[in-house]
């Protein structure tokens, strides 16, 4: 109820600061994403923010509201900070929801009046990422119809920064994303190819080429296009040890942030480095035991298997075991019991138990596989014939 109420009164507050500056806009800050000052006041809690360290984040953005509070800037960085405490726990942790959506519906509002009277490039730039960061949001939740509507405004915007990095290198960080993504989409979706038509041409390679020099040159947004660049050239790319490259950097700048250390920790595994990947693992078992900011059971189940698998590696099958129980307790306690590496552990465990010849063990495991997974998936095939492979085995 304490907390309900909190929400209620952020909610109020914002709507009358949205309504509030209605006077002359200072003249000497019109443009603040070129502005050296506000960059140096912002430094701080910037580093907070992907540090995780959301409270002293939170007071130095205060301190940015009280002086810039007629610019949309604070609020899209307040909601920023909301967003990463969100970020690590996905869909299934909805407590800061309001208050992300009532900072970025506050960043809307005050960007329309900065485009329509102030600045038409810099009000472009903070509703193209306002609406982008609202897309991204209604797509966590599920609330497709939203997320689509978020991403029209988004564009229209974006179209409207195109041609304007001279202006900040800030605005090369929607083209890269637009670029890399309108070629990537039609490619990996084809049912979307229709949809398509009614968007410009990307380009990924100058897609990747522009968030790699946001990343270099842009303040405000440096870290997302380092961010987006890291999956990018994981997940789409396969460029693992690019992404290595990024991730090793990210988790030394942001030692707290547990998505970085998650990841990093993931390709420090899937590269074969494991005394790397074990001191990480342990690391962020430790930390979810201690409660930090971020890391949270999901987190648990990745480093727990990465620990199960290279102790099987090293046929070390006790902590190997130990440890892929871990990962199945993690992935119950953060309801992804039938998700990648929980169910994988569910299948080392089998594979142990048939080297141990503890037949039942094993076919427990693998029936427990079918159970949670479907009949097309890779890893119920997978189960169906080591079953059958048991089939005379007592």
């Amino acid at each position: 109820m304490k907390y309900i109420i909190h929400v209620a009164f952020l909610l109020l507050s914002f709507s009358l600061t949205a309504q509030k500056w209605t006077g002359p806009i200072d003249s000497a800050a019109r443009n603040l994403l070129n502005n050296r000052h506000v960059e140096l006041e912002a430094t701080q809690a910037m580093f907070d923010l992907y540090n995780m360290n959301f409270t002293r984040a939170d007071r130095q953005l205060q301190y940015l509201k009280k002086q810039y509070g007629w610019h949309p800037l604070p609020y899209f960085l307040m909601g920023l900070n909301y967003w990463w405490q969100m970020l690590p726990y996905g869909e299934k942790e909805t407590k800061w929801d309001q208050v992300f959506m009532a900072y970025m519906d506050t960043s809307e509002v005050l960007s329309k009046r900065l485009y329509k009277e102030v600045n038409e490039i810099e009000g472009a730039f903070f509703l193209a990422a306002t609406y982008s960061f609202q897309g991204r949001f209604y797509s966590e939740r599920g609330q497709y119809t939203k997320a689509s509507m978020a991403g029209k405004y988004a564009l229209k915007y974006l179209e409207e920064c195109k041609g304007h990095s001279d202006f900040s290198p800030e605005l090369l960080f929607g083209d890269g994303l637009f670029n890399y993504y309108a070629e990537w989409i039609p490619e990996n979706y084809p049912m979307l190819k229709p949809f398509m038509v009614f968007f410009p041409e990307g380009d990924k390679k100058l897609g990747i080429q522009q968030l790699e020099e946001t990343a270099r040159n842009a303040f405000y947004a440096r870290t997302e296009a380092q961010y987006f660049l890291m999956r990018i050239l994981y997940s789409e790319e396969g460029d693992v040890k690019g992404a290595m490259q990024i991730s090793e950097y990210l988790h030394s700048l942001y030692p707290n942030n547990a998505y970085f250390h998650r990841f990093y920790t993931r390709l420090l595994y899937h590269l074969g480095k494991y005394e790397d990947a074990i001191r990480e693992s342990k690391q962020i078992i430790e930390r979810i035991d201690l409660a930090w900011d971020g890391y949270e059971y999901n987190s648990g189940r990745y480093a727990a298997f990465f620990l199960g698998h290279i102790s099987e590696i090293r046929h070390d099958y006790v902590q190997a075991k130990k440890y892929f129980q871990y990962a199945i307790e993690y992935a119950e306690l953060s309801d992804a019991t039938g998700q990648g590496f929980s169910t994988y552990a569910y299948l080392h465990l089998g594979d142990i138990a048939v080297k141990e010849e503890n037949y039942d063990t094993a076919r427990e495991m693998y029936e427990k596989i079918k159970k949670l997974t479907k009949r097309k998936d890779a890893i119920n095939q997978a189960a169906r014939k080591k079953l059958a492979e048991l089939k005379d085995k007592k």
